[in-house]
């Protein structure tokens, strides 16, 4: 084979891989790698593409289910959903790109997920948002901010794919790595879901999208990698997103896979042409040979390193039978895309990669894709929880009167309207939205048909830093409750698992015990995770972030005209409360937000409670007994019934009266978990009261709808007297106050 010079362990270690892997690359090849192969071997055996720490955990996940098409192994998960029709859904990040350079970052993390799921044979229907920003005073973070939100709506509107929903958190333990995880749904016909393998000895391998230049080399090999001093320098290996070129993409794509001579189909993610080349071929059992000469090239003078590594975006590989290799171009052509045969399937389960008219790359499938060991990385439970999980309530001064209180709640950057974030996405386009951002989940119309999807994304980080087991049950749990208060039923998970360094066992431990919490909460409810994506090495000189296992739930409801959203509907209406109110303040808004403190255990979940309580809430919204359904969740039941007060078009007052032992303060702002606030005709009281207590969950009237103020009594004493409009403006305007500072 003639090729680059041979590489020596030193090179290696640039690329990122250890004197251990490099033995271990000799020792399967039996001879050195040359320059261009160490370039394939640093990028698939990188943290990002193996995931060889994360993956015996994985494992354990419940991916299997009656309803499930396609798990995870493929570039999305596919769930039915009846009458032919399926779901196609995943989450992904694009973290570190969109810390070195926010708007391009975010942008093509929105572009690489939509290929994710048209990749599939389904088209886009809706985008969600989990964005994760660190201390807002600080000025970073606010360009950050203003960076991402620009760049998710820049490329979401313009390809035509609505934004409809997501959340936002500000902690300063993201001070050095934000995290940007976004989420797409798309719809497919049962039949016709298109899988990322090159089979058929013969067929050809056709590039189709955008040109190949230098942008992105080695984003992989980044994303695998803590942040330092250095970090502005890797500017050059953050992507640049052409949103225009993207829907030439899609319709092109959708036109021909109506044809039956597509054999299988991948994005140019991650490592480029690399990835999805020899990923393609693996899954197929088979071998691929390319010629690069044939690759589209928009710089000159480029080698085949960098046309392997590049992460050019808008590109995909195509497998189409031989013989329709004109047609298929013309097709292409036809949208005005660069396409190309640059290859064939071969059967010898090796890849040979030519160019210059010479071999440049002769390697095993099987080698690249699976050789990289997986690490059974030790694990230690962190020296920090001892400290932190203490709460002594007796330490913690009561606050009384409330308002001040939940003022300074609703004017959490956390829990403040996101209004000023989805005015900047096109959340109609496509004309399937029924419940616009703000309410508990976002709910899209099933065409052709009476069915919806809702989807919803979660996760406090605060409870996961605290014990990361629990905050990964409750993060699901939040998931599918906010599903239940649309009306849904989930029918299948996703995750975007957030972490620090891998290589330390305390951040090992964080994530095993999330990952595990987020398993036996699946297994309780049924549910599979079809798809999903892990993050690791999100810290910069040694400061990780918190654990952040985002959960993004799909739910159904068979009937559209049954979706509830969470405000208030009319005066005179009852206020009611599904689910048992405990003395916790740990982990909360609260006592963060009020005392600067992040101390003691997250709220108790009792799945089994949790599970009634949902399944209490979707039955009165399919019988039409309730007229409103809120989650209670950061900021607790002050704030929850503070929301439905004004999240709506008008707001609306509430008088609410309540008898307790417990402290007025974690009454008002605890956030104990499967509580959700219903409103309802005073005529149906009676009919949910004994609805509740046959299914032995706690169920009390708390007062009614109406005024003009927000009036919270405890033991007969008003806790909370606030002017109902006072608290609308702080809640929807602090978030665009801070935005607004960022625009100067």
């Amino acid at each position: 084979m003639s090729a680059p010079s041979l590489i020596t362990a030193e090179q290696a270690a640039q690329h990122g891989l250890t004197r251990g892997e490099y033995d271990r690359i000799c020792d399967l090849l039996g001879r050195k790698p040359n320059l261009v192969e160490l370039g394939i071997f640093s990028a698939m055996w990188s943290e990002h593409c193996s995931y060889k720490s994360s993956k015996p955990h994985l494992k354990t996940l419940p991916t299997e289910g009656p309803r499930v098409l396609q798990g995870p192994g493929e570039n999305a998960g596919v769930v039915d959903i009846g009458d032919g029709q399926a779901a196609v859904f995943k989450i992904e990040s694009h973290n570190h790109p969109s810390f070195i350079e926010p708007y391009q970052g975010a942008a093509t993390g929105v572009g690489g997920i939509l290929r994710d799921i048209f990749t599939m044979g389904a088209r886009p229907i809706a985008l969600l948002d989990s964005l994760r920003f660190g201390n807002p005073d600080n000025p970073k973070m606010r360009y950050l901010f203003h960076g991402v939100v620009k760049g998710i709506a820049g490329y979401g509107n313009c390809i035509g794919v609505p934004t409809v929903g997501g959340d936002i958190y500000f902690d300063e333990c993201y001070d050095g790595n934000i995290l940007v995880n976004v989420f797409c749904l798309g719809l497919v016909k049962a039949d016709k879901i298109f899988l990322g393998r090159a089979s058929g000895v013969g067929n050809a391998i056709l590039y189709v999208g955008s040109k190949t230049g230098r942008d992105g080399i080695h984003g992989a090999v980044m994303s695998s990698a803590e942040f330092d001093d250095s970090t502005e320098e890797k500017r050059p290996t953050v992507q640049v997103g052409d949103p225009f070129m993207e829907k030439l993409l899609l319709e092109a794509c959708l036109e021909i896979m109506q044809k039956d001579w597509v054999v299988g189909v991948q994005d140019m993610g991650a490592a480029g042409l690399t990835s999805s080349s020899f990923e393609m071929a693996e899954r197929a059992d088979s071998g691929v040979e390319l010629d690069l000469d044939a690759v589209p090239m928009r710089e000159e003078g480029m080698n085949a390193y960098e046309i392997m590594l590049s992460e050019s975006q808008e590109r995909m590989v195509f497998v189409i039978k031989s013989g329709h290799e004109d047609e298929a171009l013309e097709i292409f052509r036809k949208w005005d895309l660069d396409a190309a045969v640059i290859g064939r399937v071969t059967d010898d389960r090796h890849m040979r990669i030519r160019f210059g008219g010479e071999v440049v790359v002769d390697l095993p499938i099987e080698v690249v894709v699976h050789g990289a060991t997986e690490t059974h990385r030790p694990t230690r439970k962190p020296k920090y929880l001892d400290a932190v999980q203490h709460l002594d309530l007796n330490e913690i001064e009561v606050v009384d009167p409330g308002g001040d209180a939940l003022k300074k709640l609703l004017a959490s950057p956390t829990i403040a309207s996101k209004e000023i974030v989805f005015d900047q996405y096109d959340h109609m386009v496509g004309l399937n939205t029924l419940v616009l951002p703000g309410s508990d989940a976002a709910v899209l119309r099933v065409p052709d048909s009476d069915k919806a999807l809702a989807i919803s994304v979660d996760c406090n980080s605060r409870y996961c830093y605290l014990d990361p087991f629990q905050g990964a049950k409750i993060a699901v749990a939040e998931g599918c409750r906010n599903l239940a208060c649309s009306g849904a039923e989930p029918i299948g998970v996703t995750n975007c698992l957030n972490f620090g360094n891998p290589e330390n066992p305390e951040i090992m431990w964080q994530f095993q015990q999330a990952v595990q919490g987020l398993g036996d909460f699946c297994r309780f409810f049924n549910i599979p995770v079809v798809s999903g994506n892990v993050s690791l090495y999100n810290e910069t000189k040694g400061e990780a972030i918190f654990p952040t296992p985002t959960v993004a739930v799909v739910g159904l409801l068979e009937d559209r005209s049954r979706h509830m959203t969470q405000w208030f509907k009319r005066p005179g209406h009852r206020i009611g409360l599904l689910g048992l109110t405990l003395e916790e303040l740990g982990g909360s808004e609260y006592l963060k937000r009020i005392f600067n403190r992040c101390q003691g255990k997250p709220p108790v979940l009792n799945p089994k409670e949790e599970m009634d309580v949902q399944r209490v809430c979707r039955d009165w919204i399919r019988n039409g007994l309730i007229a409103s359904a809120h989650d209670c969740s950061e900021g607790g039941l002050a704030v929850a019934l503070a929301e439905s007060c004004f999240s709506g078009l008008e707001p609306l007052g509430a008088v609410v009266e309540m008898e307790t032992t417990l402290r007025p303060d974690a009454l008002a702002f605890g956030e104990s978990q499967s509580r959700i606030v219903v409103s309802f005709e005073e005529s149906q009281e009676t009919r949910l009261q004994s609805d509740a207590e046959k299914a032995g969950v706690a169920f009390q009237t708390l007062g009614t709808v109406g005024g003009s103020g927000f009036r919270f009594s405890i033991n007969g004493e008003a806790y909370i007297q606030e002017d109902v409009e006072t608290l609308a403006d702080i809640w929807k305007h602090s978030l665009s106050g801070y935005a607004n500072r960022v625009s100067r």
